[in-house]
């Protein structure tokens, strides 16, 4: 799925990505609780259309997302973006999707004006970590035991890119 369109998402796109979110729930990569009904819109005021990239397949189906944000509000702060959720649905999985969508993720921070693109990643989520990795992020910290998930402590591991080089 290499011809997968990168596309900014639209308002339209809610529910489509409320879906991808909940069918992609995971422990592996996620904090907080498994999402249950009712479920409310995937966008919100924290959550706006325009901070999130879309892959398309060929039949216009979602094939997955990436967030990139602000990772502060602060002026000081404002030269780096911080990916914050990515998600790919099973069927489009290991063609390439959550590749292009980092990519498309660097070149829109860097058209924004970011110097730096960070995430934060659990420890345990070993293919996550290989994909980044493989990407050019490098681990640029760790928070032991920062979350306690299905009865044991993971890893916070904060990995950045500069978008400068």
């Amino acid at each position: 799925m290499s011809d997968a369109q990168i596309r900014p998402a639209l308002l339209s796109d809610d529910g489509s990505l409320g879906e991808l979110d909940r069918a992609t729930w995971s422990s592996l990569h996620a904090v907080s609780p498994r999402p249950e009904p009712p479920y409310g819109p995937f966008f919100d005021a924290l959550h706006r259309p325009e901070d999130f990239l879309v892959a398309e397949a060929d039949d216009e189906r979602i094939a997955g997302y990436v967030r990139v944000v602000r990772s502060t509000p602060l002026a000081s702060n404002a030269h780096v973006r911080q990916i914050q959720g990515l998600a790919v649905h099973e069927w489009a999985r290991g063609r390439g999707v959550a590749r292009a969508l980092l990519r498309a993720a660097a070149v829109h921070a860097r058209n924004q004006g970011a110097r730096r693109l960070t995430l934060r990643v659990l420890g345990h989520n070993a293919p996550a970590r290989a994909l980044y990795e493989a990407e050019g992020y490098v681990v640029e910290g760790v928070l032991p035991g920062e979350f306690f998930l299905d009865g044991g402590y993971v890893d916070d591991v904060l990995m950045g890119i500069s978008l400068t080089d």
